[in-house]
């Protein structure tokens, strides 16, 4: 299996010498599900689009420090990518920034959240099972570092995890998108040490709740292991021509309220 890694953003420096980019802590986890597989990276932070949607086997779009509304022209050209991959029933996954992304490319809409920074592990409700949740658990804990959230998800999004602070933290649309806020490539040290370094941006009581947190057990490799299962659905599944989605439509006032 081929999976491309749209890298958005670079670990900074200091943190990237003792913990690799996120392309590698990407490379690292899904590579140990993959063995044999191939995981080429695309610097789409610089520019670097694969060459066709069909180059790989499936995507996976990685976090970045930059909002999916920002005016930059990488942006962009990746959210009109990722409109061509839902029409062509491609398979791609989105990690926190990716995630946003994937949901306002598709017509949603996403914007700093009013509650404020999701830091350290979260916890979070499984609303919907699906086939490739193997094996299957009713909660689900992933490691988190973002201000933005997904305030409304598309139409064709499903629901599949929330917690009160993140009500869109995991989002499916057909068979072949899924979103995913939360970050299962993170270890917690790399959670501490990005929290610290970010101290003064991070309010000190939710920076101290953060690290409180770390105490917990994160899903990331049960998530990991999700992840890979669900490109082997999606893969199953083969690619048809499909509607182009109206990104001036947002979700319905039901799925806003869910």
């Amino acid at each position: 299996m081929k999976i491309g890694i749209l890298l958005c953003d670079d670990v900074q420096h200091e943190l990237r010498i003792r913990y690799g980019n996120y392309d590698e802590m990407l490379a690292a986890g899904l590579g140990r599900l993959l063995p044999g597989g191939e995981l080429p990276v695309y610097r789409v932070v610089d520019g670097e689009l694969p060459p066709s949607t069909t180059s790989c086997d499936a995507w996976v779009i990685t976090g970045s420090r930059h909002g999916v509304y920002d005016d930059l022209p990488w942006i962009a050209a990746l959210e009109d990518w990722v409109v061509q991959l839902w029409q062509q029933q491609r398979p791609l996954i989105g990690v926190c920034f990716g995630h946003q992304l994937m949901a306002q490319a598709l017509g949603g809409e996403v914007r700093p959240s009013s509650r404020g920074w999701g830091v350290g592990l979260a916890d979070n409700e499984m609303v919907a099972r699906q086939d490739w949740m193997q094996p299957w658990q009713d909660r689900l804990s992933l490691l988190v570092s973002h201000q933005d959230q997904v305030i409304h998800p598309p139409r064709q999004a499903r629901l599949l995890a929330r917690s009160e602070f993140c009500p869109y933290f995991m989002l499916q649309y057909g068979h072949h998108f899924l979103g995913i806020q939360g970050h299962p490539e993170f270890c917690k040290g790399y959670s501490r040490d990005l929290m610290l370094a970010r101290r003064g941006r991070i309010p000190a009581d939710r920076l101290e709740r953060g690290l409180d947190s770390l105490r917990g057990e994160a899903d990331s490799a049960l998530v990991l292991g999700w992840m890979v299962a669900f490109v082997r659905q999606a893969l199953a599944h083969s690619p048809t021509a499909a509607t182009a989605p109206d990104k001036a439509l947002l979700c319905s006032e039901e799925s806003r309220h869910e």
